[in-house]
């Protein structure tokens, strides 16, 4: 059985160009064509595709929050994102989303069949400038939650309360704290977590 793809790309050329790429390639076969999230919605379980290419600037609905929805409509159908887009946030937010893949438009159109078989077979295709943002973001990642493990429970304790907005002198009433202590704690988050300020010390907390 050949594997079936949809398209969801709001380019008129691009889409057409990809389609006749997937058609005239052995194995493969282009079920759909949408030009955007909402079309794409409303039509694609009644396609079911194995493989979904799917553009993250799209119109109206973004191509994020559409790989999330259909993740919900198609699980079984794995998800390559396409886009012009290098920025971490844009990946990390379309694998979140349940991507499996993420292609630059720029890819040859021969990798981004050999993409299309990878990602069908379970793997999960990235250029290999991604694929190193990836690297180290999770290096980072890694790098925050050992600095989290060194606070100590009280540490921990006004750190949730700095994070729920909570003035000083409310955290040393709900923690039954003098504010000189509490203050000490603050010193002490600042410098386990290399950080100088509240925002930057509550924003490395919540992405732990």
């Amino acid at each position: 059985m050949p594997i079936r793809i949809a398209i969801i790309e709001d380019d008129d050329w691009i889409r057409d160009n990809l389609a006749t790429q997937i058609g005239g390639t052995p194995g493969f076969q282009c079920v759909a064509r949408f030009r955007s999230a909402e079309e794409a919605l409303a039509q694609v379980a009644g396609n079911l595709p194995d493989v979904i290419l799917l553009d993250i600037n799209l119109p109206k609905m973004n191509g994020i929050e559409c790989a999330r929805r259909l993740k919900q409509l198609v699980p079984s159908a794995q998800i390559l994102m396409l886009t012009v887009y290098e920025d971490s946030d844009r990946i990390f937010k379309s694998l979140l989303a349940g991507a499996s893949g993420y292609l630059l438009k720029r890819t040859p159109q021969a990798e981004i069949i050999t993409a299309i078989a990878d990602v069908h077979r379970g793997n999960s295709p990235m250029t290999g400038h991604i694929a190193r943002k990836v690297v180290q973001f999770f290096n980072q990642r890694g790098r925050m939650e050992k600095e989290i493990e060194t606070l100590s429970q009280r540490e921990r304790e006004v750190l949730d309360r700095l994070a729920e907005g909570i003035a000083y002198k409310e955290i040393a009433d709900v923690l039954a704290l003098s504010i000189d202590t509490v203050r000490m704690h603050i010193k002490g988050i600042y410098g386990k977590l290399h950080v100088h300020s509240r925002g930057e010390a509550v924003a490395k907390y919540l992405r732990k």
